[in-house]
């Protein structure tokens, strides 16, 4: 077991990029290890991301994971079918499975000091939750709450690095995860958007659905209609369920792109007015920045 003071999880987005690399800034290349959870299902350019992001750091970002030959599932989609879930009230099945358990069986056969993960100043909830959560295993620290970062920062802070984007961002998505299928917490919106621009995602995710709906005797979805009307909602409709809502129903916020183009090269709108979350995080900054101080 390594005795590495700083553990860094990057993710294959420019938030935790960025958190990598301040962690190593604020610490020491010496000092922080950084670790890749891999479901698989990413887009290929995330690996191309991830390896510019080495040469940027000076350092390799390791690789675990439960999937693959001799590991626990095959495939993302054996957690689907075995669980006959995707999407819950608790968060999604895969994610829980392939990301948060394996992280927790890491944490016991590994020293570390503390963990950095990529909340940035408007994911302050996230924060708070964590820190209640897992205050005294995770040990989280939050790099961007320290510097007020938000996630347009991150991504011109990778620009300036001359680090290309994930095709993610590029394609007009808010984060860089699992676009293989589809991000299963996506949201109205964001499968409104995969419909169109990627519909062989958006038909291959509404069939999972149905068969684990046949499978599960009752619907399983990925969306829910956050409205006072409520209720599930289906990405196709259900022969089954007729009275069920589908996508093509709702009124979902498309995603916004984080950059811009301008014909010559992608910037990012810096004219944003502050937000209050900016506001309550810098209230609350000595409390951020005194884990600075611990290490």
């Amino acid at each position: 077991m390594e005795n590495t003071k700083i553990i860094g999880w990057w993710s294959g987005g420019v938030t935790s990029a960025v958190t990598c690399k301040l962690c190593i800034d604020i610490y020491g290349l010496e000092n922080v290890r950084l670790i890749f959870i891999d479901t698989f299902n990413e887009d290929e350019d995330t690996y191309r991301f991830k390896k510019d992001c080495e040469k940027w750091y000076g350092k390799e970002i390791e690789t675990i994971t439960r999937i693959g030959k001799g590991k626990k599932y095959e495939k993302i989609q054996d957690v689907w079918y075995k669980y006959k879930s995707l999407n819950v009230a608790g968060g999604a099945v895969c994610s829980s499975e392939l990301k948060r358990q394996l992280r927790k069986e890491w944490e016991k056969e590994n020293d570390y000091q503390a963990q950095a993960f990529g909340f940035d100043i408007d994911e302050i909830r996230r924060v708070k939750s964590m820190v209640n959560n897992y205050k005294k295993t995770a040990k989280p620290i939050f790099p961007l709450l320290m510097y007020g970062l938000n996630k347009k920062d991150c991504v011109q802070m990778v620009l300036d690095a001359e680090i290309k984007l994930p095709r993610a961002y590029v394609l007009g998505f808010l984060n860089n995860n699992c676009l293989n299928t589809g991000c299963v917490q996506g949201g109205i919106g964001y499968w409104q958007k995969m419909k169109r621009d990627i519909p062989s995602n958006f038909n291959a995710m509404a069939k999972v659905e149905h068969e684990l709906t046949e499978m599960k005797g009752e619907p399983v979805t990925m969306l829910k209609d956050q409205s006072k009307d409520g209720g599930l909602v289906f990405l196709k409709p259900h022969k089954d369920y007729p009275n069920m809502k589908d996508i093509s129903m709702m009124k979902g916020r498309e995603p916004q792109p984080l950059t811009d183009c301008n014909g010559l090269a992608c910037g990012v709108k810096d004219l944003d007015e502050v937000s209050e979350t900016h506001e309550e995080i810098n209230y609350e900054s000595n409390k951020y920045n005194n884990q600075i101080k611990m290490f």
